[in-house]
């Protein structure tokens, strides 16, 4: 008999790195980057391209990886692959919730806001929620 594990999707807690180019980014520069990088992510909706990436990010901002990374981790406090994840959940949150989609599969809606597969949905969703899509969507869609 095997005991069910707390941890179901092998979910790693974040370790805290103090990389030197952090510091090293100017203020004025970071602050652009900010702005920019909210705009395509939140407002542009590029997390729904499953293959977008950090790279993808910094060519389109004309800038490298290090000074992303550098800005993700300071302004948002979180990784570039943790904050698109964090908006395709949200996404995928409100479109659980919402009838007008209620005849898609958990899958097709991780698949419509960005998730490559079914077991980084799920391992995402379960990280930021503390629970299984199918368990929110069956607590958002009962008959209140």
């Amino acid at each position: 008999m095997t005991q069910k594990s707390s941890n179901p999707y092998n979910i790693k807690e974040k370790q805290d790195k103090n990389a030197a180019y952090r510091s090293l980014i100017r203020a004025e520069l970071a602050d652009e980057l900010y702005e920019k990088i909210l705009n395509i992510i939140v407002i542009e909706k590029r997390y729904r391209n499953k293959d977008f990436s950090a790279r993808d990010l910094a060519s389109e901002l004309n800038t490298n990886t290090r000074y992303i990374s550098a800005v993700i981790n300071s302004r948002f406090n979180t990784n570039f692959s943790c904050l698109v994840n964090e908006y395709r959940v949200k996404e995928a949150m409100h479109r659980m919730a919402d009838k007008r989609y209620a005849d898609m599969t958990i899958e097709e809606i991780g698949s419509m806001v960005g998730f490559a597969n079914r077991q980084s949905f799920y391992a995402s969703f379960h990280r930021i929620m503390g629970e299984t899509p199918n368990n929110y969507r069956k607590r958002h869609t009962a008959v209140k």
